[in-house]
């Protein structure tokens, strides 16, 4: 079965997966950050739309830089920086990162598939630089399998070109906790 967690004889954690992030060549996925369920985005008019979207909490906000603090501390390369076109996953990704490129194909369902997100997990990244991504819940479970990502969450991809290795899974918390060693 599918899944988004990483077996045992892949999976990376502390220093190793520092040095690993530093080498680059992975992809790491976020869902976005905590965002505010009181209001949803059934009025939205396009993507530009933000007062009609759920939006970041100030938790997420604030979650958003801090991730983005400890990966220019743990002197992580940045590379290629996507994000799901929705004001969210843009905030959480600028916030984080100072930039992130809008890409559609992050939401593109067809035939039940995500298809253009499978390409982006796993198109192979050059060593040196790393694909940052900020995106969705669903469509990541859909795409790579369970367990569900919570907010905030990432999961660090090795891309084969067809596939993926998945590496770890990142709590908010997880990445206060990371070292070099």
């Amino acid at each position: 079965m599918l899944s988004s967690y990483p077996e045992p004889r892949h999976r990376l954690q502390g220093a190793a997966l520092v040095r690993a992030l530093r080498e680059g060549g992975l992809v790491i996925y976020f869902r976005h950050t905590a965002t505010d369920f009181s209001k949803n985005d059934q009025n939205m008019r396009d993507y530009e739309d933000c007062a009609n979207q759920r939006p970041l909490t100030d938790q997420g906000r604030r979650d958003a830089r801090a991730i983005g603090q400890r990966i220019a501390e743990l002197q992580l390369p940045l590379g290629i920086a996507k994000a799901s076109p929705m004001c969210r996953t843009m905030e959480h990704a600028k916030l984080m990162l100072g930039v992130a490129t809008p890409t559609h194909t992050m939401r593109e369902l067809s035939d039940g598939e995500y298809i253009g997100l499978k390409r982006l997990l796993s198109a192979r990244v050059p060593m040196g630089i790393n694909r940052w991504m900020v995106g969705h819940g669903r469509p990541f479970l859909v795409v790579a399998g369970p367990p569900q990502l919570a907010e905030g969450e990432a999961v660090v991809l090795r891309p084969l070109g067809e596939t993926w290795i998945v590496l770890a899974r990142l709590t908010i918390a997880d990445w206060a906790t990371l070292k070099d060693g």
